[in-house]
Order: C-alpha cells, then sequence, then structure tokens
C-alpha cells in the first residue's frame, strides 16, 4: 500500500505521515512538498491508495491540485487537508472531485478517523451491482436523513457522530451507489424503491 501526502508545510506533513504510518505500519509514505512532483513519485514508489492534499501549494490555485489529481488517478481516495474552514472551500473541493475535506485544526484523534475510514473503504463496494440493493442499515439510514434534507451537521448531532465520519459515510454511499451528490442520491433512491412507500 502507497500513501501520498502532499503538503508544503514540514510540521503538518510530517504528523499526517506519523498518523497514517501509526494506522498503516507496513504502509509506504511518500512526501512531496508541491504537486509537481507527484509524477515522478510515482514513477518511483507506485500509484497512491490513498492521497493527502492540502489545498494551498505553491504550484496550485484554487482547486486546480484536486482537478489535478483526480485526473491522474480517478479511482484515488482524496483527502483535502486545509487550513481554511471547510465553508470557505468544502463544497468547491467535493464538486471538483474530492472525497472529503478536512480542516488541519480539526486535530489528529478526527483527521485520523476520517483518514482511516477512507482506507477502510477499498473495493468491496464495486463488487455489487447498485440493483443488489445490499445497503447497510447506516447507510438505508443516511438515505433517509437525506431525502429530509438534513445537512451533515444535524445527521452527526442525530446519529451522535462527528461531522467528518458523516461525510465519510456519505463518500461510501456515493461509491456503492454509482452517484456523486445528494441529489443524485435521492433520485436514485426514488427510482430504486430505496425510500419504502
Amino acid at each position: 500500500m502507497t500513501l501520498y501526502v502532499i503538503d508544503d508545510h514540514p510540521l503538518m506533513r510530517e504528523a499526517v505521515v506519523m498518523l497514517l504510518r501509526r494506522m498503516r505500519p507496513g504502509a509506504e509514505v511518500v512526501e512531496l512538498e508541491r504537486l509537481g512532483g507527484i509524477e515522478a513519485a510515482v514513477k518511483q514508489h507506485g500509484a497512491p491508495d490513498l492521497i493527502t492534499l492540502d489545498l494551498k501549494l505553491p504550484d496550485t490555485t484554487g482547486t486546480s491540485g484536486v482537478h489535478e489529481l483526480k485526473k491522474l488517478f480517478p479511482e484515488t481516495p482524496l483527502a483535502v487537508l486545509s487550513a481554511s474552514p471547510s465553508a470557505d472551500a468544502e463544497e468547491a473541493c467535493i464538486e471538483a472531485g474530492a472525497d472529503i475535506y478536512i480542516e488541519k485544526s480539526s486535530g489528529g484523534q478526527e483527521i485520523g478517523n476520517a483518514l482511516r475510514a477512507l482506507l477502510s473503504a477499498d473495493g468491496q463496494f464495486e463488487e455489487l451491482a447498485p440493483t443488489d440493493n445490499k445497503l447497510s442499515k447506516r447507510q438505508k439510514q443516511l438515505i433517509v436523513m437525506l431525502d429530509r434534507g438534513l445537512s451533515n451537521r444535524e445527521i452527526a448531532d442525530e446519529l451522535g457522530i462527528s461531522e467528518h465520519t458523516v461525510k465519510v459515510h456519505l463518500w461510501r454511499l456515493f461509491r456503492r451507489l454509482g452517484v456523486k451528490s445528494r441529489t443524485q442520491t435521492i433520485h436514485f433512491a426514488r427510482v430504486h424503491g430505496l425510500l419504502g412507500a
């Protein structure tokens, strides 16, 4: 397993690397301080199984880094770690293709939980055709909550979990159903009878 940490702030990069090494002791963790080195690093270390990306790098603007990485590695889970509040950039990053947006101010445990959930979401969803309707109890709960129009914060409060965990659950649900947004999830659920009568 090869994990990539792209961050130009040495202290933050080292902290994320330590977190990932604790989570996946046998994994190779590749550190980059800018996006420009990604292709050479992949030639040397292999394709990434997970990428964490700082939003503001010397060689990126806005969500350009997210777009570039998703073009190169469309199937690789991508976590944006940013000092910007989620209200400022989260939506743009998710629209650009990021799987989750994590504020750097969240703290080690929150960041670790979010990354752990992304890492454990390997290919298990692709094995099931969406028509199998083999959704977990939590995924069915989420669909109902999305249909009720609840925000991530409201879902987190109702389920007694963190907002980051909600985001990861939603990411897994979207992958499971082959959709990209809440609206598409609700539409899929209605068409396939997942919301009941």
